[in-house]
């Protein structure tokens, strides 16, 4: 089954790929870093924006480190999840201090840096330097659901059982496991989607277990949805808009504008302080954190 894929997969991944700027070599390991941190959780087109401005800005690691952490917060701007920025800040520090501004090309030396977990470390490893890593994630995990566990969606989240999977497929060739990585990732992304599958589009159709068991529906816990309406992270995005568009500290007063419910403003912004987002000043004033 994994030699059946692969090269199918490969060959769709030569023609389709689409053209991002962190898949160009001019990118750099630090490109395909930034990239990383941002997509999470975030489509392209709004990261594509944010990403040029961003490495237009701070093209190296330590061009980021010496930079206050609320610069990378007020630069995030909108792409929300916005504690990335903080761990992408620390990541930029700890690569100046520790590796002389030059993103580490060890897996583990990868995973040692603040905010990089196993999938960030596995994705620059095999994206940035064309190493064997599995890399795991939503889009990939679908694509080995259906195409070689047969079942519509994988577990809410990753099983052993699926990075079990990951690692066995992987091919043994470093820079073919490095294209393998991607182009089942670009796969999930463009045609083995969530909603709308194109299996008429797909290299690897005739050869899907779900397909073949004939597309039958999810058995498992209900997928999470993603609500942001009335939510405390829109509050938190709210109240954060405001600290960016503002370069001296901004009063309690001017934060309450922002929401009406006054024990969810409170709590969003208590939120904001604890995680490092927001720094409460003297006075009843608030700013992004120097330090």
């Amino acid at each position: 089954m994994t030699e059946k894929i692969h090269a199918p997969v490969i060959a769709w991944f030569d023609i389709h790929a689409r053209d991002l700027p962190w898949r160009r070599p001019e990118a750099g390991a630090w490109g395909v870093m930034v990239s990383e941190f941002m997509l999470q959780q975030t489509p392209v087109n709004r990261v594509l924006p944010v990403y040029e401005q961003w490495l237009a800005r701070w093209p190296r690691p330590a061009d980021l480190a010496k930079e206050a952490p609320g610069e990378a917060v007020r630069a995030w701007g909108r792409l929300g999840y916005p504690r990335r920025a903080l761990r992408l800040h620390g990541a930029a520090v700890a690569i100046t201090e520790r590796h002389g501004g030059d993103v580490p090309t060890e897996h583990a030396q990868l995973l040692a840096l603040p905010g990089i977990g196993e999938y960030t470390a596995a994705a620059v490893a095999s994206f940035a330097y064309g190493q064997r890593h599995p890399v795991l994630d939503t889009n990939v995990r679908r694509v080995l659901a259906r195409a070689v566990t047969g079942v519509q969606y994988p577990p809410n989240a990753t099983t052993a059982a699926e990075r079990r999977l990951a690692r066995e497929l992987l091919p043994e060739d470093e820079g073919t496991a490095a294209r393998w990585a991607a182009a089942s990732m670009e796969l999930g992304a463009l045609v083995c989607t969530a909603k709308n599958e194109g299996c008429g589009r797909c290299p690897i159709a005739a050869r899907c277990a779900w397909r073949q068991a004939g597309k039958p529906e999810h058995q498992g816990p209900p997928r999470r949805g993603q609500t942001y309406a009335g939510t405390d992270r829109q509050v938190r995005g709210k109240l954060l808009a405001v600290l960016r568009e503002a370069h001296t500290p901004v009063p309690q007063a001017r934060l309450d504008r922002v929401w009406h419910e006054p024990v969810q403003r409170a709590r969003a912004l208590d939120g904001l302080v604890t995680d490092g987002l927001v720094e409460p000043l003297p006075g009843g004033l608030y700013r992004l954190p120097l330090a």
